[in-house]
């Protein structure tokens, strides 16, 4: 019958669950994009504060990666880990590393996740 195939009013013809899996699946999404802007956000600022400190030569004179810093387990191995690094910069950086290390908290480093993907059969 046509209103088997279709289905009744107010019944689903999915699993019960499925719409929560689904909602959840959404709600993840949109936090994983509000993490990842926000890291994009810290990044460009990075690199704003680094060209006033560096001026055009910041990228070929630092490789400065946000993932390096927080894997780093606290605020002063972080601030330490800077202060070497800006060691050769003639201008004042105590303020841009208060900043950075103050942006870095909350962020997490970034894992690639393989969702639907396997790795090749070796045989």
């Amino acid at each position: 019958m046509a209103a088997e195939r279709v289905g009744r009013k107010g019944h689903s013809p999915r699993e019960p669950g499925a719409a929560l899996q689904r909602r959840q699946a959404r709600v993840t999404a949109r936090y994983d994009r509000g993490e990842l802007q926000r890291r994009l956000e810290v990044e460009r600022w990075m690199e704003e504060r680094l060209r006033d400190l560096y001026g055009e030569q910041a990228d070929t004179i630092l490789d400065l990666s946000i993932d390096d810093l927080l894997e780093l387990q606290s605020d002063e191995e972080r601030g330490n880990k800077l202060q070497v690094m800006f060691t050769p910069c003639s201008q004042n950086t105590d303020e841009f590393i208060r900043e950075l290390v103050t942006k870095l908290q909350g962020l997490h480093k970034v894992q690639v996740q393989r969702v639907g993907l396997e790795e090749p059969k070796r045989h």
